[in-house]
């Protein structure tokens, strides 16, 4: 039921705000009134599913400066869960094939969000870092879920590199982010959702210039996400 409840309300609420906010971003370049929309309409959908949110450490996000948030990956409700939570706006890592969708895709490049090509090629890996950079440059934020996909059984699966090197490249802060109860609500291959708690977690930032090289930094990122998740997701 939680399921059909959420899928409604976006549903419902998503066509008016669509068709009011696409045309104007697709007239004008300014993405941000659709952007604020969809939030309203996510949080509202959640809402509305019986999806609670705990967020705690949104104050540890340093004001006015562009970051990398770098959450672990437990549930395809991660996503509506944690964006709305992160302070200003945030571009997004995400697979290139969805932008291929018909008008989600035309929304989704509005709104500077980065393809990523999985199994792809080194050089396709580098544009996708480069893509990003000029998102940072800009002053928005990337979001990337650092695993690179959803773990099967709720384990901090290793991380990819990518978003070390642009980190390093950039000097954007890290905000490790620990995710949970997510796993629980809507497991991997599964449309069902169950009503629940979502837990989140923004960690304090990790900044590339203190740490100095990419492994030391994505082991500082691995060992923030694991303190706050429960010892078996460890």
């Amino acid at each position: 039921m939680s399921s059909f409840l959420m899928l409604g309300a976006i549903v419902l609420l998503g066509l008016p705000a669509a068709v009011v906010c696409l045309p104007w971003a697709l007239i004008t370049g300014d993405v941000r009134p659709l952007y604020q929309a969809s939030l309203v309409v996510v949080r509202i959908g959640l809402r509305i599913g019986g999806i609670r949110i705990d967020v705690q450490g949104v104050e540890n996000v340093p004001a006015g400066v562009a970051c990398i948030f770098m959450p672990n990956h437990v549930s395809n409700l991660d996503p509506p869960v944690l964006l709305p939570l992160i302070p200003g706006r945030t571009s997004v890592f995400l697979k290139k094939s969805l932008m291929k969708i018909p008008i989600l895709g035309s929304a989704m490049r509005l709104a500077e969000f980065v393809p990523v090509s999985r199994g792809g090629t080194v050089e396709g890996a580098r544009e996708s870092v480069r893509a990003a950079k000029a998102v940072l440059d800009k002053g928005l934020h990337i979001t990337t879920f650092v695993e690179g996909t959803r773990s099967h059984d709720g384990r901090l699966l290793p991380f990819k590199k990518g978003p070390f090197y642009l980190a390093l490249e950039t000097g954007a802060p890290c905000i490790p982010i620990s995710i949970w109860g997510t796993e629980t609500m809507m497991g991997k291959g599964s449309m069902m959702i169950r009503p629940g708690t979502a837990h989140v977690v923004f960690h304090p930032p990790v900044w590339p210039e203190q740490v100095g090289c990419r492994d030391g930094l994505m082991l500082a990122v691995r060992e923030a996400i694991e303190s706050s998740l429960p010892a078996e997701m460890r």
